[in-house]
Order: structure tokens, then C-alpha cells, then sequence
């Protein structure tokens, strides 16, 4: 085994028909996301699970080469119906965030964002504990899916806190892991996170995941719906959310330019 000294992370959000051009942001189609789960493993990827991927960065174990974590946030119904049969296939694991009090409600926080006004459906509790039953873990994705730092601290500690709570009591199993909504935080919101008890929290921001990273500002490349899979596997072998063939060109170039002792203009 050649090990990795490096992991990406995929955030996915809903899988399943958008209908207009916001929707298609972060809506992926079913036969999509099976289009990107195939050639992922048809080129050697392969998923690992989130308590592999902190041990990994801990120094404790060591994952192979073209290792990745998958995420969703939000914890859309169509995880239910169409992910988890993809990944049962494959037998790859998932982490999904959970916005705890809307768990079997909609995505309300989409109205103000979402020209049409549409929301969606998430998972209930029953969903949830089929997927647990399948190997899917869950997080926390705060209370309510509010843009955390214009908080003030009240607020901040009771949509962190009552997350774990509320999300602990469901499933009946701890909850540790943070994604911050819409990716938003500072240090204000890094603090709090750390003094409710979770260990680590997921970012938006693009890149890789090394040995020695912030455990609360982990990385996540996002995955849109208008991502091929040609574009989704340039986009997790660049750690970039450009997966365009002309930013897999140029790195290429520049990976050339490199090993002969050149540097790019």
C-alpha cells in the first residue's frame, strides 16, 4: 500500500430534479451522482469513513493512496432514495450533517435563497436509523441552519449545544463532528464550537486535508450539480472546486515546470 499524505472531502447537498439555475448549484441528479460514484471508483478512488479519516489525521493509521471522505449537508430525503442505494453497492460509507430541529421537515433557511420559494423535504427519524443501520454516520449541523458568526453568544452556544443534544437523544449515538452552515465562521464560532464538547468542524473552503490542519477548519471541495464526473475526478485529484480541463491543464504544466527546475509566468 502506498499510503496518502493527503485527503479530499465531497459535500454534496441534495440529490435529486432542480428546477431552475439556483437549484442546480447544489442539486445533483440521481443518475448523476451515480455517474460520479462509478468513474470515482472505476479510477481507483475509494470512500473511507469519517472516524478513519480523523484517525488518519491524528497520526494513528494510515489510509491508501486516493482515499476520500463524503459528505452531504443538510440531510436531504433524497440521500434516502437515491444516494445510499449508489453507496450500499459500492459499499463505500457517508457522513451526513443533520440540522436538528427540521430533521423530517423541510429546508425552510432555502426560502429567502431560492427564486421559486421551493423547499425541499428531509430525512426523518426512521430514515435516519435505516441509514445507521446501513453504516452512515451523522453530525451536527447546528439547530436551525442560521449563518452562525452574526449570532451573539447566547444564540451561538444554544444552536451549537442543542444540536448535539437533540441529535444524541434521536439516534442514541454521539455526536462530535461539526459543519458549519454555509461554511461560515470565525473565531468567535470556533471557540464556542470547542467549549460545547465537539472535536473537529468542516469548512467550505476548498483544498486538501493534511497531517497538522485545524481540526475546525477542515477542508471540503464542493460538488454542484452542473459537475460531470470528468469534472468531479479533475476536481478531487486538483483539490479544487475547478474542475474545468483548463485548470487541470495548467496544473499539469506547472507540475512539468516544477520537475524541471522552472518556474511558471
Amino acid at each position: 500500500m502506498i499510503p496518502t499524505t493527503r485527503i479530499p472531502v465531497l459535500m454534496y447537498h441534495r440529490i435529486g430534479d432542480a428546477h431552475n439555475d439556483w437549484e442546480r448549484k447544489y442539486c445533483v441528479s440521481p443518475s448523476r451522482f451515480a455517474e460520479h460514484m462509478d468513474l470515482l471508483r472505476a479510477r481507483g478512488w475509494h470512500a473511507v469513513t469519517l472516524r478513519q479519516f480523523l484517525d488518519w489525521l491524528d497520526g494513528s493509521v494510515e489510509l491508501p493512496a486516493q482515499s476520500f471522505l463524503l459528505t452531504f449537508d443538510d440531510g436531504f430525503l433524497g440521500v434516502h432514495e437515491h444516494a445510499a442505494p449508489v453507496l450500499q453497492s459500492l459499499g463505500w460509507p457517508a457522513t451526513v450533517f443533520l440540522v436538528s430541529t427540521l430533521v423530517g421537515k423541510r429546508d425552510t433557511w432555502c426560502e429567502a435563497h431560492n427564486p421559486s420559494g421551493a423547499t425541499y423535504p428531509l430525512m426523518d427519524a426512521h430514515h435516519l436509523r435505516e441509514l445507521q443501520s446501513c453504516g452512515f454516520r451523522f453530525e451536527s449541523h447546528t439547530r436551525s441552519h442560521p449563518d452562525l458568526p452574526t449570532l451573539d453568544d447566547d444564540a451561538l452556544g444554544a444552536e451549537l449545544a442543542g444540536s448535539r443534544a437533540e441529535l444524541q437523544d434521536l439516534l442514541g449515538s454521539p455526536i462530535e463532528y461539526l459543519a458549519y452552515p454555509f461554511g461560515r465562521h470565525d473565531e468567535r464560532v470556533v471557540q464556542a464550537a470547542r467549549n460545547v464538547g465537539y472535536l473537529a468542524a468542516f469548512s467550505t473552503r476548498p483544498g486538501f486535508n493534511r497531517d497538522g490542519m485545524d481540526r475546525f477548519r477542515l477542508r471540503r471541495l464542493d460538488v454542484f450539480g452542473t459537475d460531470t464526473a470528468a469534472a468531479l475526478s479533475r476536481k478531487i485529484r486538483l483539490g479544487s472546486n475547478d474542475g474545468s480541463v483548463a485548470k487541470s491543464l495548467k496544473y499539469s504544466a506547472n507540475r512539468l515546470l516544477a520537475r524541471m527546475g522552472l518556474t511558471a509566468s
